[in-house]
């Protein structure tokens, strides 16, 4: 397994890294996605190991916690093996102080995290949101004062825009606090929003981009193409309007550009699409989930092996949209385009 560092920090990740949305699985968007106990956990956490896997991502949110329970269970006597990853922000509860990133926010949401997953540190901790109601510099205190007593290893945000993050960025600056080396970001074939204005920062910045649904939601399985709608067991009848949303053609063109790369190179449809991310600016790590270990061996075939040119432009060509403003006259006209050479 190849690693790589993670954005400007020292800190080396593996290519591919897993995400635990699926343990514990409870609710209707973390039960759909799997119901993943610790026995089980504790298989699939050592498959990744041997193949190379040592970071694991969890959040607080991911069925009220139970994530990082099974996932800190799982990890019991391997801890020193692998880089945890967790994240904080989005609403665990109703009550005013179950959401956010205030410092009393933080502070406990940290501690919360350190207690189930049974650790006295966490490796990478990500805001899972921005909270436009807390101060920036309340923000960042806050996250200084829990590197700085060794609770965190090293900081990172998720889904944020791009003023959010150079605001955060030029704070750090301002007064010494730790920058952010990670950006969560939402990037696949079907979903290419990154790379018109976060990638060139995270290029600028030295942000490394850890990928969540790199599938697109779990369309780009090889089990959707035209004609084929979603078999009768996919967690997409109950979760598609839980995630990003999807022109259906769109898709359809990507499935049959990849379905043809798959003929060609005896990959699968998965396989395939995650190994075009692997070769794309700025990204750091990919995550993969896997409800069994059939699906976690098969999205492992993902490396060890690189596309064409010919087929990577293929697969950019079929996923291609036309840019939003202000960013379409860079990309359709001549003296914009040679003032700000594309990245991909």
């Amino acid at each position: 397994m190849e690693h790589r560092r993670l954005g400007a920090s020292g800190l080396l990740v593996p290519a591919l890294s897993f995400g635990t949305g699926t343990f514990g699985g409870s609710g209707p968007l973390f039960g759909a996605w799997g119901t993943t106990d610790v026995q089980e956990a504790r298989r699939l956490v050592g498959i990744c190991l041997d193949a190379g896997i040592t970071m694991f991502d969890t959040a607080d949110v991911y069925s009220a916690g139970a994530s990082e329970e099974v996932l800190g269970a799982a990890l019991k006597g391997r801890r020193d093996e692998v880089i945890v990853s967790t994240k904080a922000g989005l609403p665990t509860g109703d009550g005013p102080r179950d959401a956010g990133t205030s410092r009393s926010r933080l502070i406990t949401a940290v501690e919360d995290a350190l207690r189930r997953l049974g650790t006295d540190h966490i490796d990478l901790f990500q805001l899972h949101a921005f909270d436009a109601g807390t101060p920036v510099e309340e923000v960042l205190s806050a996250l200084d004062a829990l590197v700085r007593a060794g609770k965190i290893r090293c900081t990172g945000v998720s889904n944020f825009s791009g003023w959010q993050v150079m605001k955060s960025l030029a704070t750090a600056e301002k007064y010494g606090f730790p920058r952010y080396a990670a950006h969560q970001v939402y990037y696949s074939l079907l979903g290419r929003d990154y790379e018109w204005e976060l990638m060139p920062l995270a290029r600028d910045q030295g942000l490394g981009a850890v990928v969540w649904s790199p599938l697109g939601w779990g369309r780009l399985t090889g089990k959707i193409r035209r004609g084929t709608p979603p078999p009768p067991d996919s967690r997409l009848h109950r979760t598609a309007d839980f995630g990003p949303p999807v022109d259906d053609e769109h898709l359809y063109g990507i499935v049959d550009a990849l379905d043809e790369i798959a003929r060609e190179t005896g990959r699968t449809v998965a396989q395939i699409a995650l190994n075009w991310l692997l070769a794309r600016p700025t990204v750091s790590s990919v995550i993969i989930g896997a409800r069994d270990e059939r699906q976690l061996r098969q999205n492992l075939g993902a490396v060890g092996w690189s596309l064409t040119p010919e087929q990577t432009a293929r697969l950019d060509a079929a996923s291609h949209r036309p840019a939003p403003y202000p960013y379409f006259p860079y990309e359709r006209q001549e003296g914009f385009a040679r003032l700000n050479p594309p990245m991909v």
